[in-house]
C-alpha cells in the first residue's frame, strides 16, 4: 500500500496537519496511487481521527521512541523542515517534500530546504502551496544524500546558514 509518512518532529505545526488532511490534499495524493497518510502531529492541537479523512487510511500519533520505520515503511515523506526531520528522511533514501512554516521569525528552515532543493535532495513548498505541489511534483528529479558523510552534512548547514 502506497504510503505518505508526515511528520513534524517535536514541534507543533498544525497548519501541515490541517492542509495535508484537507480534501484537495488527500484527492491529488489519491490521484498519485498514494492509498495511506501516517501523521507524526507532536505538540500540536490536532491529532486527526482514523476516520476523519475518507477515501484514504489515516492514522496518527503524537510521539515515538523513533520514526525510523515509519521512514522506512513510507513512499513519500512530507516533513517540517527541521534539520533532523530531514537528514533522517534523506539518509533513508525516501523521497522528500518539505513544508515550510512561513510563520516562523528568522526562518533559517526556508535557508535549509532551499540550499537542499538546489542540490535536488528534496522539494519543498508552504502550507499554501502544498496541494498544488503534491498534483505537480516531479520526485524522478530528486538525487540522493549520501548519509555516510556527517561532516559533508554539518559543512552543509553551516554554508547554508551563514555560519
Amino acid at each position: 500500500m502506497k504510503t505518505v509518512f508526515v511528520t513534524v518532529g517535536t514541534t507543533s505545526f498544525d497548519e501541515l496537519i490541517e492542509r495535508i488532511t484537507s480534501s484537495d490534499t488527500v484527492q491529488a495524493l489519491k490521484a498519485r496511487g498514494y492509498e495511506r497518510l501516517v501523521l507524526q502531529v507532536g505538540r500540536g492541537s490536532l491529532l486527526p481521527a482514523a476516520d476523519s479523512c475518507p477515501n484514504i487510511r489515516l492514522e496518527a500519533f503524537r510521539f515515538k521512541d523513533s520514526i525510523a520505520a515509519d521512514i522506512r515503511q513510507a513512499d513519500l515523506v512530507v516533513s517540517h523542515a527541521g534539520a533532523g526531520s530531514c537528514l533522517e528522511a534523506l539518509g533513508a533514501g525516501k523521497p522528500l517534500l518539505v513544508v515550510v512554516n512561513d510563520k516562523l521569525m528568522d526562518n533559517h528552515q526556508l535557508e535549509l530546504a532551499r540550499a537542499l532543493h538546489m542540490d535536488s535532495h528534496l522539494l519543498y513548498c508552504t502550507c499554501s502551496t502544498l496541494t498544488e505541489t503534491v498534483r505537480t511534483m516531479d520526485l524522478s528529479v530528486l538525487l540522493p544524500f549520501h548519509p555516510g558523510e556527517p561532516k559533508h552534512f554539518a559543512n552543509f548547514l553551516d554554508k547554508a546558514l551563514g555560519v
